[in-house]
């Protein structure tokens, strides 16, 4: 009562104020959703959207929410999910104001719209599903192998995830055979081979890798079973498959031209990188000539320097690589010679201030597994972007045990000791690794997950000449050709990559140009034609990474004049996340 009478009492005493009522909090209007906000609402859950139907992708990108799930690559399926990619090209636009977006975010929006009309051209027009055996063996193997290499959840919870993920590979087999209609001989004829690697894996190397007793459940028995599955689809692969294996596995101009421009996302057309390529092929070769008479001398005690005209300049360059060559490790020892590199290697980074190395250092060198080889000799397998502490993974794939000695030979002469050395500069430091440590402070999730292959490879090869150029290896002349004839290989990529899709170059004219002109031996020669036929534009993004890097690197050097810092210029590119090059002149000024 008293309480009711008090209210009366102020209310009434409130009647005869002048002063008006402030309108209640709850009425005010609600702020405005900022667009950027919308922006990042939207994309993840396009991406929850990815993580659910593609379990690989999720666990790549470090999601474990479905690491014991696999992929449905089924045709339905895989109509579904252009069906989404389609969609979501649609939404944005109407959900978004791209206008009122900050730079960074509309850059973001650019490389996401970019990536679902990719999506959607590569279903419509170079689908690998429908040609390609070995994407499927990607999901086979590399979705078990991942598991118990780069993540950081308990071993035991990745014993259990591996044991379901396993139970779902005769899907995956029962869509390859759904699917494939008439690929090219070349592809096959890998996947056969790989297969067989993803048979001894899931009966004997998973338990190495797992630190799983061999035999023990719960692997045990799943595995059996997919041996069993993968046996039977070896079958498959070596005589119904191989006998209709008859498709075309050159692009053609026009698709080739297309691909490229959304592969590399730099503003440039099939034509111009042709031309550029070509140009810098003339000069890097004279570079080289350069160097080789300056070792010939040395090499060859009174020979006569060849002749200074193009049969003269490369006989010296092919002679002199020759006897460099000789200067390897033995077959057996290509992996611990790799690791040896890496000590020297980052100790001349931090003393001569290249730029800050990620601390702790997650980056492990190691063995490539039998079913990941027959494309190239190394790789570099970062943390995944959202398990950014799990490890990183060089790998180096010694030679086959089937190769004969002359084989082994040619590939150890390849790799010898100096090139081993721009290999690690390239793979690790400061190239892959580091740059993709750096990749996954940046807070956006769309450059994380949606990273641009031209900016990791181009950054990669632009640090083999940066670290010569800085002074590692003390003007050693064997350590720059070498590291010449590695650059030479990234701008003769781009031109086997453009003629063999585009001009129908034969097999033995793309060996001559690469023996020629990029001095490889017969061996690495052919490895690199049967990668072209494999694969189509991403040879080019080597060079046209690199090219715009090294010119990025002239501009702001020149426009900064005395106060150009070279540690501080390498972290501000590279703190932008795995962006498309087109953007870097604007966000490094």
């Amino acid at each position: 009562m008293r309480r009711v009478m008090l209210c009366f009492v102020l209310l009434a005493g409130a009647a005869l104020m002048t002063i008006p009522n402030p309108t209640p909090a709850a009425q005010k209007p609600p702020a405005p959703v900022k667009e950027d906000v919308v922006f990042d609402k939207l994309f993840k859950a396009w991406l929850a959207e990815e993580f659910e139907n593609h379990p690989l992708f999720a666990t790549q990108q470090g999601n474990h929410e479905h690491d014991d799930q696999l992929d449905d690559l089924s045709p339905a399926a895989r109509t579904r999910d252009i069906d989404r990619a389609r969609t979501w090209l649609a939404r944005l636009p109407k959900s978004l104001e791209r206008d009122e977006l900050p730079r960074s975010v509309q850059i973001d929006l650019d490389i996401w719209m970019a990536n679902l009309n990719y999506a959607v051209w590569s279903a419509e027009n170079d689908n690998r599903f429908v040609y390609d055996p070995r994407v499927y063996g990607e999901y086979i193997s590399d979705g078990v192998f991942l598991l118990f290499t780069q993540s950081t959840l308990p071993r035991e919870r990745n014993v259990q995830n591996a044991a379901k993920r396993i139970t779902h590979i005769p899907k995956v087999i029962a869509a390859a055979k759904a699917s494939l209609k008439n690929p090219p001989k070349e592809l096959t004829q890998v996947a056969i081979k790989r297969n067989l690697g993803a048979i001894a894996f899931f009966e004997k190397e998973i338990y190495t890798v797992s630190g799983e007793t061999p035999g023990s459940e719960p692997l045990a028995s799943p595995c059996r079973a997919a041996v069993k599955a993968l046996q039977d689809y070896q079958t498959f692969l070596e005589t119904e498959l191989l006998a209709k294996s008859k498709g075309e596995w050159r692009l053609g101009k026009e698709k080739f031209s297309k691909k490229l421009e959304l592969e590399l996302d730099a503003g440039l057309n099939a034509d111009a990188v042709l031309k550029l390529a070509e140009d810098e092929a003339d000069r890097v070769e004279r570079e080289m000539w350069y160097v080789s008479k300056q070792l010939f001398a040395k090499l060859f005690p009174g020979v006569p320097v060849p002749a200074d005209d193009p049969v003269g300049r490369r006989a010296a360059i092919q002679a002199v690589l020759a006897e460099l060559g000789k200067d390897h490790g033995k077959p057996g020892d290509l992996v611990s010679d790799a690791r040896k590199t890496v000590a020297k290697i980052k100790t001349f980074i931090t003393e001569k201030k290249i730029l800050t190395l990620p601390d702790p250092d997650t980056c492990k060198i190691v063995e490539m597994p039998e079913f990941q080889r027959g494309f190239s000799l190394a790789y570099l397998n970062p943390a995944p972007p959202l398990d950014p502490k799990a490890d990183s993974l060089y790998a180096v794939a010694p030679p086959p045990a089937d190769w004969s000695p002359e084989r082994v030979e040619a590939l150890l002469r390849e790799y010898n000791s100096a090139m081993l050395q721009v290999l690690t500069i390239h793979e690790a430091y400061p190239g892959h690794y580091v740059q993709l440590a750096y990749s996954n402070r940046n807070p956006s999730l769309v450059r994380k997950v949606l990273s641009s292959g031209t900016f990791a490879e181009g950054w990669a090869v632009y640090t083999e000449q940066m670290m010569l150029d800085q002074g590692y290896g003390d003007g050693d002349l064997s350590l720059r050709l070498h590291q010449l004839k590695f650059y030479q290989r990234a701008v003769i990529n781009a031109i086997l990559d453009h003629k063999m899709h585009c001009d129908n170059l034969a097999d033995a004219d793309a060996k001559k140009l690469l023996m020629e002109r990029g001095f490889q031996t017969e061996a690495e020669a052919v490895g690199k034609i049967s990668r072209a036929k494999q694969s189509s534009t991403q040879l080019s993004t080597y060079f046209v990474g690199r090219t715009a890097f090294y010119k990025l690197r002239q501009e702001v050097q020149r426009s900064r004049g005395d106060r150009f810092d070279l540690a501080k210029f390498h972290e501000s590119v590279l703190s932008h996340g795995t962006l498309p090059v087109k953007y870097l002149t604007e966000l490094v000024k």
